[in-house]
């Protein structure tokens, strides 16, 4: 009589990728977690983009003299006709910015070749190579007026934030040539702005809604 065949257990296969537990890049000691690598939300050409790009921890020094003036000159040439910076400021190791963008597209190439253009002049003016940003840029949309103007007051009065005892406008900044102050600054932009104009209605005069901007405010 013969004997009916009897199944073997086998020991499931080993598998990669896919969600599991512990999976993902590692949290550093000390450091803030990155910018998730998930879709970016639509973007709307009506509404102006705060962005951020932070550097890695070799690079500090992003507002020393013999660096920042490379770096404004990269902000300044990388504005274009689908894409615009209306606003900045450079800290030690990172970047904030107020942009336009036509499209999405014109929003996430306009910012990729920003990135590009200082990551180039920070490794000449410093005599190195290797990388200047440590992860994704990140973008927030800013769809208020009340939105758009604690932006501007952020990104003009960063340095606040950073350095002690600061008085004036940030040196390292487009503040020189902000109109939208409510007191005439001591020290004032020379040769052509940095930035490009604002066209949306929020960047433009939306903003203006909740009142010029003092030149003592800082970030909340």
């Amino acid at each position: 009589m013969s004997r009916r065949p009897v199944q073997l257990a086998l020991p499931a296969p080993r598998t990669w990728g896919g969600r599991r537990s512990g999976a993902g890049r590692k949290c550093m000691a000390g450091r803030r977690p990155g910018v998730p690598h998930r879709a970016r939300p639509l973007h709307i050409a009506a509404q102006p983009v705060h962005v951020t790009l932070r550097a890695v921890e070799a690079i500090c020094c992003l507002r020393a003299a013999r660096v920042f003036p490379h770096v404004r000159r990269a902000l300044a040439v990388s504005c274009r006709e689908d894409f615009r910076i209306v606003q900045f400021t450079v800290q030690n190791d990172h970047v904030h910015l107020i942009a336009e963008a036509d499209t999405g597209r014109a929003l996430s190439s306009g910012v990729r070749g920003l990135a590009i253009r200082i990551a180039r002049a920070v490794n000449r003016a410093l005599a190195r190579t290797g990388r200047v940003w440590g992860e994704r840029y990140h973008a927030r949309a800013l769809t208020t007026p009340r939105e758009v103007r604690n932006a501007l007051v952020y990104v003009m009065a960063n340095f606040r934030k950073h350095l002690k005892h600061v008085t004036g406008i940030d040196p390292c900044s487009s503040a020189a040539w902000f109109i939208g102050w409510r007191e005439q600054p001591t020290t004032h932009g020379i040769g052509p702005p940095p930035v490009a104009a604002a066209r949306t209605w929020l960047a433009r005069v939306g903003w203006l809604r909740h009142g010029a901007i003092g030149l003592h405010e800082r970030p909340k």
